[in-house]
């Protein structure tokens, strides 16, 4: 017979560990002063960067004006103006795969000059458009490409950070891997106020190549979020979750008794609460990548829960002059190998997440490790612990009732 692991004898200890934790996080809220927002969550200039080296130079001196766009596939010049007809001048990568062919192709347009930077040898498909600039080239106005090669060496994340310190509060997330060389910069509404009289997004772009070098980073997106934009998102996020509680309380409710689904919703509420504790005080980023974590631990937290009461529910039909306490500890004991077993493979395929990448899916995979071990705490020692202590609870009332029954007889 498999030895029953007495679990309900750590209930109450864990439910003191439980309060610490929450006290904990309270007082890390205030403490550290809230959340460290990332740049989902704030008001400001939003600005994706990629440090992209220069390829080469364009002006353009004929009739009309030229307008530059740079396909995934190809790089198309248009030509068009006052008494002259539209021009339309593709050059595709499959034709033109080095950038010295496509030198040559744009040689030939008329009143259009090149001045090369990079070798002539790197590949058509790693140019990079920025969008800082207007596309329309002009003569006295050089206009720049980038490219990024793909065997470029990673820019890290802390030296983005040191060169952008001058700037005052600038929030850094890496995008994509680190061979991407992308990066969100976001600056608050309260540094956009300078003395300096230079254009915020341009000043971003001035400190970096200060640090990098001129012309080696390419704006790939710019836009400002507003305070009230801002404040929506952060207000749909409280939302999104509680909504999501409210749904798991009505699922556990219909599909157990009240005791049960009010204890899962307190062990969900424990695992958020752990989570958002270890955010606060490690100062790890809070952004959009956070909620999905928190979610997903809640989904794995709930679905471990349903498992453990359904085999009390289960033990309450084969055993049922058993003391509950028992039949609790059982149950318990006979999910345990699953619940391991389950945790730790998910666990090992987290865990590779966590060291093969950076920035926010590095954040993501260790906010998933935390709230994993919290989710097995949660299902056998809070969760469970909520009904043996309500199940007690009720068979002392019923108890008292039949004494008191019994002594008016």
């Amino acid at each position: 017979m498999k030895a029953i692991i007495r679990f309900s004898k750590f209930f109450l200890p864990a439910a003191i560990i439980s309060g610490i934790i929450v006290i904990l996080g309270v007082s890390g809220f205030f403490i550290k002063k809230g959340f460290n927002l990332g740049v989902d969550f704030q008001a400001g200039l939003i600005q994706e960067i990629q440090f992209a080296p220069p390829a080469f130079n364009l002006t353009y001196n004929g009739p009309g004006n030229a307008i530059i766009s740079l396909g995934r596939n190809e790089l198309i010049i248009v030509i068009s103006g006052a008494g002259i007809d539209e021009i339309t001048h593709s050059f595709a990568f499959s034709s033109y795969p080095s950038q010295n062919d496509i030198v040559r192709g744009l040689r030939g347009i008329e009143g259009m000059s090149v001045t090369e930077i990079a070798p002539a040898n790197i590949r058509s498909a790693w140019l990079v458009q920025s969008a800082q600039s207007s596309p329309r080239i002009e003569a006295n106005n050089p206009f720049l490409l980038h490219y990024h090669p793909l065997d470029a060496k990673p820019v890290l994340l802390e030296d983005v950070r040191s060169s952008l310190l001058p700037l005052g509060t600038v929030s850094v997330q890496v995008l994509g891997v680190p061979a991407d060389r992308r990066f969100m910069v976001r600056m608050e509404d309260k540094e956009l106020d300078s003395d300096d009289s230079s254009v915020p997004a341009e000043r971003i772009v001035n400190t970096l190549e200060n640090s990098f070098g001129k012309g080696e980073v390419a704006v790939i997106r710019s836009d400002y979020v507003g305070s009230r934009f801002s404040k929506n998102l952060t207000d749909q996020a409280g939302l999104l979750i509680g909504f999501t509680l409210l749904l798991m309380l009505a699922y556990m409710a219909f599909r157990f008794k009240l005791q049960y689904a009010v204890g899962a919703i307190l062990g969900i509420i424990n695992d958020g609460i752990v989570i958002l504790a270890f955010i606060i005080w490690t100062r790890m980023e809070f952004n959009i990548t956070s909620i999905a974590a928190i979610l997903t631990i809640l989904g794995y937290s709930i679905n471990n829960t349903v498992v453990v009461f359904d085999r009390i529910r289960e033990n309450l039909r084969i055993y049922p002059d058993d003391d509950y306490v028992n039949v609790l500890n059982r149950s318990i004991t006979g999910t345990l190998s699953r619940t391991i077993i389950t945790t730790v493979s998910t666990m090992a395929a987290v865990l590779f997440l966590y060291v093969f990448t950076s920035g926010s899916m590095k954040d993501f995979a260790l906010a998933l490790l935390v709230g994993m071990t919290s989710g097995v705490y949660t299902t056998i020692f809070i969760a469970s612990g909520f009904v043996y202590f309500w199940e007690t609870k009720k068979a002392k009332k019923e108890k008292r009732k039949l004494s008191l029954a019994g002594s008016k007889a």
